[in-house]
């Protein structure tokens, strides 16, 4: 999964020390809990020799996991997440969307309902436990032993989105198709349900012309981009700068924030 996952290159790896590149199956179960144990006890094994240390990521689930700690929610019986993703293949993700708006309007408002493992995470705490999803979160995790510094780049947004269009036509260049091929017996695995391999597979399966595939995965990876700045805009302590910014612009705004 080299290509559709964009990981990094070998020359890039061998540039710096990289961790959670390539550390799981996609026959694995992982979870963003899962990801916070591992990513803590990696960071405190790194700050033993090393003052500073780099996250990279888009997803702002697992940043803030790690930064700021998950909400605690209750065990709920592997049957209901099994019965959600029943009705998920067979009835689609509309009507898990409706029957969320009916038990946590609130969730249905703010989390990405388009994300069926997001959603299919709200419903099975709201069937499982009898209490909204949304009545778990933000509560007091306690605070971190490490101080974050968060740094965001952006653009305008149609210069991200052409990039975003470029970067998917690389890939398709790059042989994202042939990978998506050697991965079409796994497709139904929830790791797969994922932007650049299932409208491929859709392609794979005749539903789909690959021309139709190919700007599927262009608008779904806008969608998610878009997503992505509304989620780390939320942080009001996040030090923004444009793409183009001399690196040695932010290399000492990180270092004046360090002496606060």
């Amino acid at each position: 999964m080299q290509i559709g996952t964009a990981a990094p290159t070998p020359t890039e790896l061998a540039a710096a020390p990289h961790h959670f590149i390539h550390n799981i199956s996609i026959h694995d179960n992982y979870s963003v809990g899962t990801f916070e144990k591992e990513a803590i006890k990696t960071i405190n094994t790194l700050h033993k020799t090393k003052n500073v240390i780099i996250m990279v990521g888009g997803s702002g689930l697992y940043v803030d996991a790690v930064n700021k700690g998950l909400d605690y929610f209750p065990a709920v019986d592997a049957s209901v997440r099994d019965n959600l993703n029943n009705i998920l293949a067979t009835k689609g993700i509309t009507v898990l969307q409706e029957k969320l708006k009916t038990l946590d309007i609130r969730s249905y408002n703010t989390i990405a309902i388009d994300n069926p493992h997001r959603l299919i995470r709200a419903l099975e705490i709201c069937i499982g436990s009898g209490k909204p999803y949304s009545s778990f979160l933000n509560k007091d995790k306690g605070k971190r032993p490490f101080k974050t510094i968060t740094i965001g780049l952006t653009a305008d947004r149609p210069i991200i989105y052409d990039r975003i269009n470029r970067r998917v036509d690389i890939m398709i260049n790059e042989g994202l198709l042939n990978e998506v091929k050697t991965l079409l017996p796994y497709q139904k695995l929830n790791a797969l349900n994922t932007v650049g391999y299932k409208e491929l597979f859709n392609y794979l399966n005749n539903e789909w012309t690959l021309e139709f595939a190919i700007s599927e995965i262009k608008k779904n990876s806008r969608r998610f981009a878009k997503r992505q700045l509304t989620w780390f805009k939320k942080n009001e302590n996040t030090l923004w700068f444009d793409y183009l910014t001399d690196i040695k612009t932010i290399i000492n705004a990180i270092e004046a924030k360090k002496q606060e």
